[in-house]
């Protein structure tokens, strides 16, 4: 380590973006504390798990799972709004890493194809500067191989934020705001859809719905949580 970074270290010790601790030796982005504290799902190899009950009837899918389960003031929460509003960007890395140990482990996507987050519209990325979904895919990536996709599907509508809706305004808000652009990237795949948290599922099907245009494409679903 140069002397210049040992003294930023020391003046500006790294902090985990769950509880706001200093880091200490081996830790990245989150203490062990907290991340001791995320609260599993467990969904692991169950079919007919939490997240394919509030997605059964709505879309057609494959597979459907959420590692961890976000409540209204658990750690869990703390970690999504850390990757979403507050640029933790290798935090989103990290738990995608997570999410793809967990995707291995369960023996239910091993024939997934490519990998595709749920987008952003384009003022919102600009905005914010990156899309965590697809960051949680380039984790996926780094322990599952599998092509990651950004391209083919996306939202051409700009919508208001989600967790700012009702139930039944979730749905209209992003009806028809998804499209494929490339739809020979997805022909005859498995393709796995990624976001961060499984609410409603109003997104997740809207996306569902452009992506069910494509020829003979096969669709699953990982979130990093789910509200329920």
């Amino acid at each position: 380590m140069s002397p210049l970074k040992a003294i930023l270290q020391v003046l500006f010790p790294a902090t985990c973006a769950c509880c706001g601790d200093v880091l200490v030796s081996g830790e990245r982005q989150i203490c062990l504390n907290c991340l001791t504290d995320l609260d599993r799902s467990h969904f692991g190899p169950i079919t007919w798990n939490t997240a394919e009950q509030m997605l059964s009837g709505r879309t057609p899918f494959v597979a459907a799972t959420a590692l961890y389960r976000f409540r209204q003031e658990n750690t869990v929460r703390k970690a999504v709004h850390a990757m979403k509003f507050h640029s933790c960007t290798e935090l989103c890395l990290l738990m995608g890493r997570q999410m793809g140990l967990a995707l291995i482990g369960s023996g239910r996507f091993d024939d997934v194809d490519l990998l595709v987050p749920v987008p952003l519209h384009w003022r919102r990325r600009l905005q914010r500067g990156y899309n965590q979904s697809e960051l949680l895919c380039r984790g996926i990536a780094e322990v599952m191989p599998r092509e990651v996709n950004t391209t083919a599907l996306i939202r051409h509508r700009y919508t208001r934020q989600q967790s700012r809706q009702s139930g039944t305004q979730r749905v209209g808000n992003v009806e028809g705001a998804f499209r494929v652009r490339h739809p020979e990237a997805l022909q005859g795949k498995h393709v796995l859809l990624v976001d961060d948290v499984l609410t409603t599922g109003a997104t997740l099907a809207a996306c569902c719905d452009a992506l069910r245009e494509v020829d003979d494409v096969r669709i699953s679903i990982a979130t990093f949580s789910i509200a329920r």
